[in-house]
């Protein structure tokens, strides 16, 4: 039995109905050819607007001082949910097409359970509720700093909806590439593992971007845990000041400028794999 084509086997995960209903997608920046884009260069200078306030004017040195350090800790779990989510959403994405009833019944409820429930609500749940009940289930002290709760929750609630986008990705793949492989004397596990995941995986890249952008901005919830990353340095500086007006300017930048880059580098992966 031959491999399909390269033509027949890939489906754009990014067109499925999956992707496309996903609850935290966004809008890829793309420059379309033939067109100038005088929305990046009105949006660069807002951002270079707000950047020389924030830099440069001693008017906000104040709410730089104080909300610019909480920018270690944003980035920091932002980049450790995302990694855990991934690991999460991967293996109950696979549980979503496996053919055990029992692995695909729990991803299931799993997906359907964070998917029904708002993510505020949620980051309470996991941080105040079902991180001391684990805690306590296994014998350990519940001193949990907050920062890792808030990072278990994102992690979680992250974990749902790529396992959606991984569950689309292998979807998305010609099941002939399964027969193919397992023709070859391949086993079902070693089928997935070296030829279909690969391809995955490859499909859903963008889609996996879009998420990590979303996920740093929704880390901005954290701070209803009392987590100081930028949000909640903003509001603290910003109540101990009155000004609002420069502690949530600089926040704005920041936030502006770090998804404004990350937009550009997934719209740009996404057409090196569109064209390969």
């Amino acid at each position: 039995m031959s491999v399909p084509s390269q033509q027949d086997k890939r489906i754009p995960v990014m067109g499925s109905e999956a992707i496309a209903d996903h609850p935290h997608a966004e809008t890829v920046f793309r420059i379309e050819k033939g067109r100038f884009p005088y929305w990046l260069v009105l949006l660069v200078l807002i951002l270079g607007y707000m950047g020389y306030l924030t830099f440069f004017s001693p008017r906000f040195a104040g709410a730089r001082g104080a909300i610019v350090p909480g920018l270690f800790i944003t980035i920091r779990a932002t980049l450790i949910a995302f990694a855990m989510a991934v690991v999460i959403g991967l293996i109950t994405g696979l549980g979503r097409v496996s053919s055990n009833t029992v692995f695909r019944t729990l991803a299931t409820t799993y997906i359907e359970f964070i998917r029904g429930v708002p993510m505020l609500v949620l980051i309470f749940t996991v941080a105040l509720v079902i991180v001391p009940l684990v805690s306590e289930a296994v014998g350990m002290p519940n001193r949990l700093p907050q920062e890792a709760r808030a990072i278990v929750a994102l992690a979680l609630i992250y974990g749902g909806y790529i396992a959606e986008v991984f569950r689309a990705g292998v979807e998305s793949v010609h099941p002939g590439q399964m027969e193919a492989s397992r023709s070859l004397g391949m086993t079902k596990v070693a089928s997935m593992r070296y030829v279909v995941l690969p391809q995955a995986v490859r499909n859903v890249l963008p889609a996996l971007g879009n998420d990590f952008i979303s996920m740093l901005k929704d880390s901005s919830l954290l701070s209803v845990l009392g987590v100081t990353e930028i949000t909640q340095e903003a509001r603290l500086f910003s109540n101990s000041t009155f000004q609002f007006r420069e502690g949530f300017l600089v926040l704005t930048f920041l936030y502006l400028s770090m998804t404004l880059v990350l937009s550009l580098v997934v719209g740009w992966l996404g057409r090196r794999l569109e064209r390969g």
